[in-house]
């Protein structure tokens, strides 16, 4: 069992920054872990996932060059640094964690454990 949560999201204006943090607890020895978004009547979207180690780092295309993801020094944390916000960004962000695969999916259909979301508003 994997618990998620996260914190940090909020509110700011266009071009500027926001950074989010996960915290996984429970008892799992390891797993991928991504965030995921989803904006009122969308369907949830991959923003970027990093495998267990930390080493493969995975962005969607409509973030990629914009944000950045990091494992904490505990393993079981997770960041996202979120630069050049666009109002697009605006969405429910959630944590998931995958204790099957070491490089995590960029789907939600994989993951069996989720946050319960934090909110991201981006203002023009």
């Amino acid at each position: 069992q994997v618990h998620l949560v996260e914190s940090g999201g909020g509110s700011v204006q266009a071009g500027g920054s926001l950074s989010l943090s996960c915290t996984a607890s429970g008892s799992f020895r390891w797993a991928a872990l991504a965030w995921f978004r989803q904006a009122p009547g969308k369907e949830r979207e991959f923003v970027s996932g990093i495998s267990v180690s930390g080493g493969t780092k995975l962005y969607g295309d409509s973030v990629r060059g914009r944000f950045t993801i990091s494992r904490g020094n505990n393993e079981r944390t997770m960041h996202l640094r979120m630069d050049s916000l666009k109002p697009e960004d605006t969405a429910l962000y959630y944590c998931a964690a995958d204790d099957q695969r070491v490089v995590p999916a960029q789907s939600p259909q994989y993951f069996d454990y989720w946050g319960q979301g934090i909110q991201v508003s981006v203002s023009s």
